[in-house]
C-alpha cells in the first residue's frame, strides 16, 4: 500500500497500445481564464490544459511527451513548469502548456509576408482588414483557414473567384450558439455536438427567413449551411470582437491539401489572401475540419479529421501489421497496429502534386506514430489510382480490394458481427471485377470470410465521353435516354431542351454510344442521380462532385409525395464469376419512362424528385427480399443523401429488416481504408503469408500477376 507515486520516463517497450489523442476544442476552464483580466493567460491565443488543445496536429513521435511534439522549441518558464509538474494542477503533464512568457506568439503579415504587428495588435490588424472586406489566412490548430466577412457579397464573391470555387458551399464560423440558432434550425443533439470537444462542422438547415447576416453566395441554392463554433482560443478572440459570421474555409487552392506552414501559405495562397494572421507553433501535419450530418437523429461523419482522427475504430486486425492506402477521391489512409485500426485524417483527392505529397507524409507519420512496419499494403482494385500505383512500388505484398466490397466492410467495422449481410454500396465510381465502372451494387458479404457475391446491380448503361460525363450530367442523361430510344435519342425533345451541347456535339455522343467508343459501361447509382437531375433541369454542368445529386435531394425535400415509379427485377446472365456477374439486374427504364411522361405532362419537379428517391428505396427493398434473413448495410457516397438514407432505412425496417449505417467511419471514399483493412484481414485469415510471398484470396487482385490483366484505360 504505497503512499506516493512517481512519473517515469516512457520506454520503447511500453509503447504498444499507446494512443494519440485527436485535437480538442478549448475547454470552459481555459476560456474563463482567457477572459479573466487577473489571470496570467488573459487573452492568450494558445491557452490549453490536459482537457483541451492541440494533440495529433503537434505530435511527431510517441510517447506523447513534450520532446516528441512541435512544442519542444518552447522551453517552459518557471510558472508553467510548476503547473506541469504538479499532480494537483489542471495542467499536470499537459504537453502543449504555455503562456505569454514562454509560448507561441501571434503575428500579422501583409500579402507579401512582411510582419506588420505582433500579439494583440496582430489580432486588431486582422479584424480591421476583415471589416474592410479583405480575405485573411488564419493559422489555426491543424492548418490555415481562409476567412472573410460572411455577410458581404463582395468579399465572398472575391474569395470564390480567387480560390476558383464557383459554387461549392463555404463553411461558416458562428460567434456563439445563439447566433447559429437564429440562422439555422438546430436540434438539441446537433447543438450538443457543435459545442462538444470535437467541434466539427455540422450541416444544418437554414431558416427560410434568416437574419440577413450571411450572403447568399456562401452556399448558393443550398438549404443547408455548414456551421461550426470557435474551437481554438484564437478563434474565440476573433469571434468575440467580430460578433457576426465569418466564412472559414480550408486554406488551400481547389483540390490541394490545407497549408500548415507560413512559408508554404505565402506561396500557395498568394493571390488569394490579403493578409496572414500567423503564429510560430509548428503544425506537424494538416488536420482539416471534420464534417458531420445528422441522419435519423444520429451523427454521421462525412469527413473525418480534427476531433476524430487518429482515434481507433472497431475492426478485426489480428497480428498482421497492415497499411491501407484508400482510393483516389477523399483519400485517407489507415494502419492496423497493436490490435487496432487507426484511420488517418482526411487528405482529399489525389489529383495534384501537393495532395500526393500529403498522402505520402500521412503514411509516414501514421506508421511512425504507431511504430508500425506493415508487412502488407492494401489498396483499391483500380490499377491506375495514385494510391494503387504507390502500393505496387513498395516491394511489399499487395492485396487489392474491390471498391464496393471495401465500402461494405467499412460499415461493418462499426457493427461487429459474424452474421452474413446484404451490402448496398451505391456511389459514383468504383472499378469492378469485370473492368466496368460499378456504383449501384448489392453484395453478399460474410464478415469473417474473404470475397463477396454480386447479388444484383442497377442496369448498366454507357457514359458518352467517359470521365467527362461526371462534369457534364447532360451527357449522362443522353446515355440514359439512349438505353430507351437508341439512335432516335438525338431527336428527343428532352435532348433539344438541353442548353449544353450543339447538334453536332450530340451527334458525336451518339456515335460514341453506337460504337461503344469512349463510352464506358457503368452501373453507377451516382450517375443515375446525375442523369435524372439533368433531365429535371437542375444542372447540365456541375462545378463540384455530387452537385447535381445534391440539387435533386434538395428539390425532393420540398415534396411529401409517397408514390413510387415502376421498375423490374430481372435475372442476370447465368453462370460466371460470382464476384463479377450479378444474379439479378434492377431495370430502371420503366421509372425513366414514367419520369419523362410526367415531365411532358407538366407534373411538378419536386414531386418527381421525391418519387425518384422513393423508387430507389423500393428497389433496395425488392433485392433485399431475395435474402430476407440478412441485415442490410447502406454504404457508399450516395447514402450521404439524407432523404435516400432515411427513406430506405425506414422502408426496410417497416418490412422486418435490420439496417446498418455509418457513424464515425465516413460512408464515402474517406472510409475506404478502414474497409480495405477489414477485407484484407479476412483474406489473411484464410491464407496468411509466412514466407514473404503475396497472399492469395478470392476477390482480390495481386500486385504483379494480375497487374497487366487489370491495367486498362478509364475509357476501355
Amino acid at each position: 500500500e504505497g503512499e506516493s507515486f512517481t512519473i517515469l520516463e516512457s520506454r520503447e517497450s511500453e509503447l504498444v497500445g499507446t494512443l494519440v489523442s485527436p485535437d480538442l476544442a478549448v475547454c470552459p476552464d481555459c476560456l474563463r481564464e482567457m477572459n479573466d483580466p487577473a489571470d496570467r493567460r488573459y487573452r492568450y491565443p494558445f491557452i490549453n490544459c490536459t482537457n483541451c488543445g492541440p494533440r495529433y496536429s503537434i505530435t511527431e513521435s510517441i510517447p506523447y511527451d513534450r520532446p516528441g511534439t512541435t512544442m519542444r522549441g518552447f522551453p517552459m518558464c518557471p510558472a508553467c513548469a510548476a503547473e506541469y509538474g504538479d499532480p494537483a494542477d489542471r495542467r499536470f503533464h499537459a504537453q502543449p502548456v504555455a503562456c505569454p512568457v514562454c509560448g507561441p506568439r501571434l503575428s500579422y503579415w501583409d500579402a507579401r509576408g512582411r510582419p506588420l504587428a505582433a500579439g494583440e495588435e496582430a489580432l486588431l490588424r486582422a479584424l480591421g482588414r476583415l471589416r474592410e472586406g479583405a480575405i485573411i489566412a488564419v493559422k489555426g490548430i491543424g492548418g490555415f483557414h481562409l476567412m472573410c466577412d460572411a455577410a458581404s457579397d463582395e468579399a465572398v464573391g472575391t474569395l470564390r473567384y480567387r480560390k476558383q470555387r464557383e459554387e461549392k458551399p463555404f463553411a461558416l464560423m458562428a460567434p456563439y450558439p445563439g447566433a447559429a440558432r437564429r440562422l439555422c434550425r438546430i436540434t438539441r443533439e446537433e447543438a450538443i455536438l457543435l459545442a462538444s470537444p470535437r467541434a466539427p462542422i455540422v450541416l444544418v438547415p437554414r431558416r427560410s427567413v434568416c437574419c440577413g447576416d450571411v450572403s447568399s453566395r456562401v452556399a448558393p441554392e443550398n438549404p443547408l449551411l455548414g456551421i461550426m463554433l470557435p474551437y481554438a482560443p484564437l478563434h474565440h478572440l476573433l469571434m468575440e470582437a467580430w460578433q457576426g459570421f465569418l466564412v472559414a474555409t480550408s486554406g488551400n487552392r481547389s483540390d490541394e491539401p490545407i497549408c500548415i506552414d507560413e512559408g508554404e501559405a505565402l506561396k500557395r495562397l498568394s493571390g488569394i489572401a490579403d493578409g496572414f494572421l500567423v503564429h510560430d507553433r509548428p503544425i506537424a501535419r494538416p488536420v482539416d475540419d471534420s464534417i458531420v450530418r445528422f441522419m435519423r437523429g444520429s451523427p454521421v461523419v462525412l469527413r473525418r479529421a480534427r476531433g476524430y482522427a487518429p482515434g481507433p475504430v472497431p475492426g478485426r486486425t489480428g497480428r498482421a501489421p497492415l497499411l491501407a492506402v484508400g482510393a483516389h477521391m477523399k483519400n485517407a489512409v489507415a494502419v492496423a497496429a497493436n490490435g487496432r485500426v487507426f484511420p488517418g485524417q482526411h487528405i482529399g483527392d489525389l489529383s495534384t502534386t501537393a495532395a500526393n505529397e500529403a498522402f505520402e507524409n500521412s503514411i509516414g507519420m501514421l506508421t511512425q506514430l504507431y511504430r508500425s512496419r506493415p508487412g502488407t499494403v492494401v489498396c483499391d482494385l483500380h490499377p491506375d489510382y495514385p494510391s494503387s500505383v504507390w502500393a505496387s512500388r513498395q516491394g511489399l505484398p499487395v492485396i487489392r480490394v474491390q471498391h464496393h466490397h471495401a465500402h461494405v466492410m467499412a460499415c461493418l467495422a462499426e457493427h461487429p458481427s459474424e452474421e452474413p449481410v446484404l451490402g448496398v454500396a451505391w456511389d459514383g465510381t468504383g472499378y469492378g471485377t469485370d473492368r466496368t465502372v460499378w456504383g449501384g451494387e448489392w453484395l453478399e458479404v460474410e464478415p469473417g470470410r474473404p470475397g463477396f457475391r454480386r447479388l444484383a446491380c442497377l442496369r448498366p448503361f454507357r457514359l458518352p465521353g467517359g470521365e467527362a460525363a461526371i462534369r457534364h450530367p447532360s451527357r449522362t442523361a443522353f446515355g440514359l435516354l439512349w438505353e430507351l430510344f437508341g439512335e432516335s435519342t438525338v431527336h428527343r425533345r428532352e435532348v433539344a431542351a438541353m442548353r449544353e451541347g450543339t447538334t453536332g456535339e450530340r451527334a458525336v455522343l451518339a456515335r460514341m454510344l453506337a460504337r461503344g467508343v469512349n463510352a464506358p459501361v457503368t452501373s453507377s447509382a451516382g450517375r443515375l442521380f446525375d442523369g435524372v437531375a439533368a433531365l429535371l433541369g437542375l444542372g447540365e454542368i456541375v462545378s463540384f462532385e455530387g452537385q447535381a445529386a445534391m440539387k435533386l435531394e434538395f428539390l425532393a425535400a420540398e415534396s411529401d409525395e409517397t408514390g413510387v415509379y415502376g421498375f423490374s427485377l430481372v435475372p442476370g446472365e447465368p453462370g460466371g464469376d460470382v464476384q463479377a456477374v450479378p444474379t439479378h439486374v434492377v431495370d430502371w427504364r420503366p421509372m425513366l419512362r414514367e419520369i419523362l411522361a410526367e415531365l411532358g405532362d407538366g407534373t411538378g419537379r419536386a414531386a418527381i424528385a421525391r418519387r425518384f428517391h422513393n423508387t430507389l428505396a423500393a428497389m433496395i427493398l425488392a433485392v433485399a427480399r431475395l435474402r430476407p434473413e440478412r441485415p442490410v448495410v447502406l454504404t457508399g457516397g450516395c447514402f450521404q443523401n439524407k432523404i435516400l438514407f432515411e427513406t430506405t432505412a425506414d422502408l426496410l425496417e417497416a418490412n422486418g429488416f435490420a439496417v446498418m449505417g455509418h457513424r464515425e467511419v465516413p460512408p464515402n471514399d474517406g472510409g475506404l481504408a478502414v474497409g480495405q483493412i477489414a477485407a484484407a484481414m479476412n483474406a489473411l485469415g484464410e491464407c496468411c503469408p509466412t514466407d514473404g510471398g503475396e497472399p492469395e484470396a478470392s476477390g482480390f487482385g495481386r500486385s504483379e500477376a494480375d497487374e497487366m490483366t487489370l491495367k486498362t484505360n478509364w475509357e476501355e
